[in-house]
């Protein structure tokens, strides 16, 4: 049986289910300062972590005996809430449904913080601007039913010049946690598959691929003014604190051009010569946790076990399947490309840096407790077997439970 502690409506948003005194994790191996322990975490209830081995007392107790206790996962780019959304092509379900099972699967899968990408298109439909804002409104509604920490990353594909302005005044009015540049024009307007791409867009889009045609077409002679919107939206979303990143970085000299707008973190560069030269100054560099998983990229593009081998991959994120990253920092470990307390911090303290969160991603004195509980006595499955975010527990399988002192 697995439990779902569910918030209260009058909770800031992420905090999980209502604090009913100071919470103790005894008898787990806890990963703290890049080695694991055997320790005892104390969380107080304001749902910061008090210490380890306190001498205090605690009206909730977890035994955590045989699991890992680690740092909740960080997920700074995933879209897979987009088949809640659009299960098959052309079949929509309500997107408050959506995001609430959402939050489900990311609080089962060990994510405590989670940026749902969404695209701002050019196209209509699923990647379309009005269900950008769809999702922003139901965010603004949902947040305090939802147990994981939600945001909302933006990826803002470049010639949809339309939407400047309206991205200007989301950034101005906060509702955007990270902004990415994305360009799938110019990939599909060169791809040697286009007619391929362009039937699974205009799918998704709900159009016919003649419509979907003359659409792309009208749109890309927009081109020459793709680069001052980029760089108008670059410097609103610096003035306002967030997070910039591009998206399929296809060269060092397009790294160099994001880079000086402000663009400090790379998703998926496309060549191995973009990720060094990210790499040789000092940005983040993200690659989908799916990609270690299965082996290789799903689209035969880079391979994300070798570049963090490399050295060239600091972030892994979900992509598109909320349970790669925690099996790929095991699959990491597993094959002795790093060790997991290493790999660890690629789904933890590294994405919470990259994206300003100081207060997680590590265990230590004074941090927000998001935490999970891993049953990795088969490490090539490992299982979460307790998530608590802000100190309070929201996912709970029948191996854990949680004892009150009387």
């Amino acid at each position: 049986m697995n439990t779902l502690f569910r918030p209260q409506p009058d909770q800031d948003r992420g905090s999980g289910a209502p604090a009913s005194g100071a919470l103790r994790i005894e008898r787990g191996r806890v990963l703290v300062d890049g080695a694991f322990t055997d320790a005892t975490v104390d969380i107080e209830e304001n749902g910061q972590i008090a210490g380890l081995d306190l001498a205090a007392s605690a009206v909730r107790r977890i035994d955590a005996d045989g699991l890992l206790v680690l740092p909740g996962i960080v997920d700074i780019h995933g879209d897979a809430f987009e088949r809640q959304m659009m299960p098959r092509p052309g079949v929509g379900f309500p997107v408050d449904i959506a995001l609430l099972d959402s939050d489900r699967q990311v609080l089962a899968n060990g994510i405590t913080t989670v940026f749902h990408s969404v695209t701002c298109s050019w196209e209509p439909g699923l990647r379309g601007p009005e269900n950008a804002r769809a999702i922003i409104a139901a965010l603004d509604h949902l947040r305090p039913l939802l147990g994981a920490d939600t945001r909302f990353h933006l990826r803002h594909e470049t010639f949809n010049l339309d939407a400047e302005a309206e991205v200007l005044g989301w950034l101005t009015n906060a509702k955007i946690d990270a902004l990415a540049f994305n360009d799938h024009m110019t990939s599909v307007v060169e791809s040697k598959n286009r007619a391929a791409n362009i039937r699974r867009m205009s799918e998704r889009s709900g159009v016919s691929h003649a419509q979907f045609e003359e659409l792309m077409t009208r749109v890309h002679r927009g081109a020459g003014e793709v680069p001052g919107s980029i760089e108008r939206l670059a410097a609103a979303a610096r003035a306002a604190g967030v997070p910039l990143l591009s998206h399929d970085d296809m060269s060092p000299d397009q790294r160099r051009w994001y880079r000086a707008l402000g663009c400090r973190a790379t998703e998926f560069p496309t060549t191995i010569e973009t990720a060094q030269d990210a790499a040789s100054a000092g940005d983040d560099i993200i690659f989908g946790a799916p990609n270690v998983v299965r082996g290789g990229s799903h689209l035969g593009w880079t391979n994300a076990a070798e570049m963090v081998a490399r050295g060239l991959c600091s972030i892994l994120a979900s992509d598109y399947y909320y349970p790669a990253p925690l099996l790929a920092a095991f699959r990491l470990a597993a094959d002795g490309v790093a060790p997991l307390e290493r790999a660890w911090s690629l789904v933890s303290s590294d994405p919470a840096r990259s994206m300003g969160l100081a207060d997680r991603g590590t265990i230590a004195a004074g941090k927000r407790a998001d935490l999970i509980l891993v049953d990795a006595r088969d490490p090539a499955r490992p299982r979460v077997a307790a998530t608590i975010v802000a100190g309070h527990p929201v996912y709970l399988t029948a191996r854990t439970g949680i004892r009150t002192s009387g």
